[in-house]
Order: structure tokens, then sequence, then C-alpha cells
């Protein structure tokens, strides 16, 4: 931002008085963040407005602001680590947002009507992109950084290699994936574990590519949604669809999990969690990114799963979600020239605010990364969680 600029924007702050602005910068200092300060964390607003627009709506203000370019930030993952960190955001309540609140409290927002939602307003905004975007899999999830992975492709291959070896994958098996996006879990498994697989998405484009992607392999797709699921399977995998689920369907979710689960089965759910189960949805995530989406904590799953599953196993690696979204923020600016014309600045900000306030949250471990393991009936001597470094995948196959 321009000298003038800035000198702009402090005299209207000081010609309205505004005690919003005096507010802002008061509570953001607890996060040692600065209005119009010069680190890469600092704020720097170009229009005066901004303070009024976070105090009326909170993050959805905040966020609609930046994609109006009112305000920027050199590094927002830093700006989000800090405010996160600090809890600045638990001292804004707007009561314009109680509706929100309320929908989300005592609204079922994941019907079977309302659930295609996401997949017609994030995952079908096209294939192109999220090639340009993901690793070479196209694997949207977390990626496995903590066996020692250098870059985003092998951190997704060293996740999906995880997953099959708790899962005890051997040939033959037939495996669900609840929520298989583009396919590459299934992809993954078939080639490297001899398993057949199933997979369900309510995005039409993934289901296209993901066949495509998979030709040849004894992997089907199917646009359907999750509770039409009664079929039995060896194993079960649902890897970042549980987000998608909602608390009032989270028992039904693992209903179908359980019905479609062999006796000696076992079933992985990995899925981004909150720490505290007294918290709404944050609405500009809810407006422009996962529509009807909400985070589960650890008691809702243990609540939803209980009597029908044995949890075997439960890891935490949210620290490694911050490492893959910077990597997708680094993939996405590197490909931006070639989308530009086509989605337009507003998208560039909208994205970027996006994939940089996730990191920031992850870095600030204000949300995690779950993967649970669970039996149906408790495995035999107890369950034993494989070495979570990545090994060579020659030395995990047991193929001809």
């Amino acid at each position: 931002m321009a000298t003038t600029d800035l000198e702009a924007a402090h005299s209207a702050r000081e010609a309205t008085g505004s005690g919003a602005w005096r507010f802002i910068t008061q509570l953001l200092a607890r996060a040692d963040v600065k209005v119009n300060g010069t680190r890469p964390w600092d704020m720097r607003i170009h229009d005066p407005q901004v303070p009024e627009r976070i105090l009326a709506l909170a993050n959805l203000g905040l966020g609609e602001a930046y994609m109006d370019g009112q305000w920027d930030c050199e590094q927002l993952d830093e700006f989000f680590a800090h405010v996160l960190r600090a809890h600045v955001d638990e001292q804004i309540d707007p009561a314009r947002l109680v509706f929100h609140a309320l929908k989300a409290r005592l609204m079922n927002r994941q019907t079977v009507r309302r659930a295609w939602k996401v997949g017609q307003q994030h995952y079908d905004i096209g294939n192109d992109f999220y090639e340009a975007m993901l690793d070479k899999r196209m694997t949207y999830t977390c990626g496995y950084w903590s066996g020692g992975a250098k870059t985003l492709d092998e951190a997704q291959e060293a996740k999906l290699d995880l997953i099959c070896r708790k899962l005890g994958l051997k040939p033959g098996m037939r495996l669900l994936d609840i929520g298989c996006g583009w396919g590459s879990f299934m992809k993954f498994a078939a080639e490297h574990y001899g398993v057949s697989c199933v997979g369900v998405t309510i995005s039409k484009e993934q289901a296209a590519l993901g066949a495509e992607r998979c030709k040849g392999l004894p992997v089907e797709f199917r646009l359907q949604d999750y509770r039409l699921l009664d079929e039995k399977f060896d194993r079960i995998a649902s890897v970042g669809m549980f987000e998608h689920v909602g608390p009032k369907n989270y028992r039904t979710y693992m209903e179908v999990a359980q019905r479609c689960l062999a006796d000696d089965g076992l079933f992985v759910l990995h899925t981004i969690g909150k720490n505290r189960r007294d918290t709404t949805p944050d609405p500009w995530v809810d407006k422009y990114i996962f529509p009807n989406g909400e985070l589960p904590t650890i008691g809702q799953i243990a609540d939803a799963s209980g009597g029908l599953f044995v949890t075997e196993d439960l890891h935490n690696f949210g620290a490694d979600y911050d490492r893959t979204l910077m990597a997708w923020h680094a993939n996405f600016e590197a490909a931006w020239p070639r989308f530009k014309e086509q989605m337009g600045e507003r998208f560039y900000r909208m994205w970027r605010y996006y994939l940089l306030s996730c990191a920031g949250a992850f870095r600030a471990r204000d949300i995690q990364l779950w993967q649970w393991v669970f039996s149906k009936n408790g495995v035999p001597g107890g369950y034993q969680r494989p070495d979570s470094a990545r090994v060579g995948l020659e030395s995990a196959l047991n193929l001809p």
C-alpha cells in the first residue's frame, strides 16, 4: 500500500473518531498484530469501514472485506496464526450472526438434498484448477509429512500408504471409500495392495475424472449419497468427508459404516476436528467455501460411534495440515496466471484467504487432523498401529 493511501486511511479514521477502529487496534495488539504496521503479519487497512465490518459480522466481515480489497496482509497465514493463538476471535460475538448460530444448532443442514450443494459450489469448480493446485494423485486432504516426506507428492503418498497399513489391506479384499474425491486413495490401494474398491462422491466432476484416472483398475465410482449404502466390505476408509456430515447425522453415518463393514473388518476415519463442542461453523467458510460443513469434536465422534464400534486407535497429525496448505498455496500462486482471466481477482483473494487462513488455524493448533481406527468387536489381542514412518512401497507389497 502506498504511503499516501496509508495517510488517507489514518485521516479517515481520525475524522470518524471510530470507536470500532480503536477497539480492533487494541484487540489485535493482544496478538502482536499492528494495524498498518510494517511486519509481514500486520494488517494494512485501506478502507476505514473495515473495523465496523469486523465487529458487525466477525470473520464473515473480515473475509468479505479482504475479498473486496479493503485490507491486505503480506503473510495471511501468520496473521491468522497470531490471532487464533491469542484467541482474539473469541472476543467478537456480533448479534447479527445469532441466526447463523441458531440455524447451525437447530437445523439439519446436511440432509440428502442439501448435501449435494458443496459438490456443486466447491468441488465442481474445475478439475483443471485442482490438478494445478494438488499433488500428482489429486489428493485433497492432509499430507503426512511427519514420516520424513520432502515434497507434497511424497507426503500424500505417505498418507495413503499409512491408511492402507492401518487398514491391514491384503490382495483380494473389497474396500469402500466414503467420499472418494478423485479416487486417489482407491487408485493407490488398488495399485499397491491389490484390493478392489467402491467409492461414493457427491461431485460429478470428481466422479468423471476419477473414473478416467482409474481406468483399467478394479475401482468403481458412484455418484451417490453415503446414506444409501447397504452392502458388505472387508475394509472402509473415509478420508476428508466427515467434515460435511453434520452433527445431526453423525450417528446415521456411523450406522451406515457399521452395517457395511464385515464383522472382522477395520474402518479408518480421517477428519479435521475442532477442540470445543460449543462452537458454530465459521460463517465465511460456510458461505464461500464449504456450505453446510461443520467440524466434529472428539466427543461427538465418540458419542456417534458408541455401541457400534470399538475405537482401536486415534492419531493426531494436525500440524502437518499447515505444511500441506502452504504447498497448495504455492501451487495455486504459480498456476494463477492460467486462471486469472477466467476466475477473476475476487476469486483469487477468496481462495488465498481460504488456504492461508486455514494454514494459520492449524499452525495455531486451533483445529486438528485425526485418523481414527475402528473395529466392530475389538481386534483379538489388541490393535497395533503400524510404524508411522513411511516405508518403501516395495517392502509393503505382497503382490505377485
